[in-house]
């Protein structure tokens, strides 16, 4: 695999599974987040899927981040807030999809990618999935993901992987925080696992999963706008001489 995608796979039995890729450690450029977060939308309108699985090509890294590519061609703020509502979308997409959303996550995520496990509403991991919330190192911070990732893990763990942005936390201290309800010593016990939950999900009435998904998410309301405000003070950091000066070292 060496070209970027967002593929949507659907089964008869209403499942459908949404994987994306990217050849570097599946970051998540522009382009990848933009089809991501309408694959996801699109999902929830359509009324033959009743359940999401959520997962990333691969079998090593779950998902990098940001695309540092592009970090680095930011040049003015338009562009910078442009880029972090990427993210914001696909957080948004997550929580107003009708539909519960299972993420799989094989591997290491990091800054932008913990967001997205975050995002979903039951996550699944392997023991190699540590996660780090990066973004410090660059002179910003986890502004945009940040709100989903306090909703799952708590204001003090994710202070705590916010600040000490050198750190991985591994699998077990994720789900003992609240952020992976499973954890799998493979990939393949992994991908077993996520099959015994979509189909107990899939023999469960759809309605009521649309309900209780409503119901988790109260008092997210205001995410569109709140998720707008983030994206603009990740889009004022990273035009600042420190960030410029770090990303330029990666160019």
């Amino acid at each position: 695999m060496s070209e970027a995608y967002v593929n949507i796979t659907k089964e008869e039995n209403g499942l459908a599974t949404i994987e994306f890729f990217h050849p570097k450690h599946n970051s998540l450029p522009s382009e990848v987040l933009s089809n991501l977060a309408k694959t996801i939308q699109e999902a929830g309108e359509d009324d033959s899927v009743k359940l999401i699985v959520l997962k990333s090509g691969g079998e090593r890294t779950f998902c990098a981040g940001a695309s540092f590519d592009e970090l680095i061609q930011i040049n003015d703020f338009p562009t910078g807030k442009e880029f972090f509502m990427g993210f914001a979308r696909v957080i948004n997409a997550c929580r107003k999809c009708p539909k519960l959303i299972i993420g799989r996550v094989q591997g290491k995520a990091v800054g932008g990618g913990v967001g997205v496990a975050s995002a979903v509403d039951y996550c699944m991991a392997t023991k190699f999935a540590s996660v780090k919330l990066s973004e410090l190192n660059i002179g910003i911070g986890p502004f945009v993901v940040g709100p989903a990732v306090e909703r799952k893990v708590g204001v003090s763990a994710m202070s705590q992987m916010t600040i000490n942005a050198d750190q991985f936390y591994d699998s077990e201290w994720a789900k003992q925080q609240g952020l992976f309800a499973e954890v799998f010593d493979s990939a393949e016990e992994l991908d077993e696992g996520v099959a015994r939950m979509a189909d107990y999900l899939l023999s469960k009435n759809p309605e009521a999963q649309a309900k209780l998904k409503a119901i988790f998410w109260e008092g997210c309301e205001n995410w569109d706008e709140l998720l707008e405000k983030r994206a603009e003070m990740s889009g004022q950091l990273v035009l600042s001489e420190y960030t410029k000066e770090i990303l330029s070292k990666y160019a």
